[in-house]
């Protein structure tokens, strides 16, 4: 965890912090990954009327925009033959069929249920269309009952940067915003919540990172790393010894010389229905890893070698970023029991169910030998327990999306 401005800055650390009585999400990239689940939308439009994708340009140029901004970017860019209404009313429904398959990116659901249950107003504002933000969340359930406030950059003057969503959100919750937490992932988000005169605790994708670790209070590779008592709200209660339960993560790749490699295959919504809910997983049509940014830290589960569906083996799974900084995953996997001599080579299926700590360094392998044990050996005790057991121990067919309900209901499974 890198921590910016109040931890770092001794001066302002003699300053005490505003209570903070509220927090306030943004949606796409901070709780839903619909970026993953409408990947190729764009390229395929743009393919339509004879343009091609300039993959540097959108990584660096739109992330966070409004709609109405970003329309009229791309059309200028790519020299459209229509206006920025005609592009979106024809692009639009396009992304609605894919927002079925966006998944909440992990820790989300469990981050919601936890300001509900301890009485935290937590308010939603995005620069996405109101109307576009009950279509993404009405996927699932329990998000739309659980926010205070759901605002969209239609509802008021001007969306992000401006600080008008964040100062909404506020009023409507009846907090002042000093004493408001938002938790965002872009660096249009960070700005708003800066002008706002609020807190910031920014989860930014690789490409925006730099600019939010300047301008954030503090920056988080994943929301499984937030401390709730860091900012005066109720602590977590949900660790089991020293582990957490997560929503399943489920992936495949071929595993050599300690890491797997994600395997090629369709991008999420491109293939049918009942295929396209299989796994989280592949790698994107770009070369990017499907697994998003926000899936960092050290995990545990089960995997299996697809040549051998009837062995599964216990493991830990350290994700982080590629030692050389590239678009890929550092995925390093150690089995639990014994060694991964009888899995070289081998395609393998994952079920991540537990999660152990962050990453301390971006390169996973650095993981010294000490610390592996000590993973290895929470990760053996722990799936021990029903808590994780329940999943089961062969990672072929997930169930359908999590939702907070889910997790009330795991609630009731009996902690060994």
């Amino acid at each position: 965890m890198n921590c910016c401005g109040c931890e770092c800055n001794n001066a302002a650390a003699e300053t005490p912090k505003p209570k903070i009585l509220a927090v306030i999400f943004d949606l796409d990239g901070t709780l839903l990954d619909t970026e993953q689940a409408t990947k190729g939308v764009f390229e395929e439009f743009l393919a339509r009327h004879g343009k091609v994708l300039d993959t540097e340009r959108e990584e660096k140029k739109r992330l966070g925009m409004t709609l109405k901004d970003s329309a009229a970017s791309v059309v200028e860019d790519y020299h459209l033959p229509f206006t920025p209404d005609q592009f979106v009313q024809q692009i639009i429904p396009m992304y609605q069929e894919k927002w079925m398959y966006a998944k909440a990116l992990p820790g989300a659901n469990r981050l919601i249920k936890h300001f509900h249950d301890h009485g935290v107003p937590i308010a939603l504002a995005s620069n996405s269309l109101r109307e576009y933000i009950d279509a993404k969340i009405s996927h699932h359930r329990g998000w739309k009952e659980l926010f205070s406030v759901i605002l969209g950059s239609d509802q008021v003057k001007a969306g992000k940067p401006s600080p008008y969503l964040f100062e909404e959100a506020a009023k409507q919750m009846g907090v002042d915003a000093v004493h408001c937490l938002v938790i965002e992932d872009s660096l249009v988000g960070v700005k708003a919540a800066n002008a706002a005169g609020m807190e910031v605790v920014a989860i930014p994708s690789r490409g925006e990172a730099a600019g939010s670790s300047s301008l954030a209070d503090t920056v988080l590779h994943s929301l499984l790393e937030f401390q709730p008592e860091h900012w005066g709200l109720p602590p977590f209660e949900d660790w089991v010894d020293k582990a957490l339960p997560i929503e399943p993560i489920y992936f495949s790749g071929l595993y050599v010389n300690g890491f797997v490699c994600e395997v090629t295959g369709p991008n999420p919504g491109q293939a049918p229905v009942e295929t396209a809910k299989l796994e989280y997983v592949h790698i994107s049509g770009d070369g990017r890893s499907a697994l998003p940014d926000q899936v960092w830290g050290v995990f545990f589960g089960w995997a299996v070698a697809v040549a051998d569906m009837q062995k599964t083996y216990r493991v830990v799974v350290g994700i982080g970023l590629d030692r050389n900084n590239s678009p890929d995953k550092n995925i390093q996997l150690h089995v639990v029991d014994g060694n991964n001599c009888c899995i070289s080579n081998q395609q393998m299926k994952l079920l991540l169910v537990g999660y152990i700590r962050e990453s301390y360094t971006k390169e996973v392998s650095s993981m010294d030998a000490e610390t592996l044990e000590e993973c290895k050996s929470i990760a053996s005790a722990s799936l021990d327990l029903p808590i994780f057991s329940h999943h089961g121990c062969v990672p072929l067919y997930p169930p359908q999306p999590f939702s907070v309900e889910d997790m009330i209901a795991s609630d009731e499974i009996e902690r060994c």
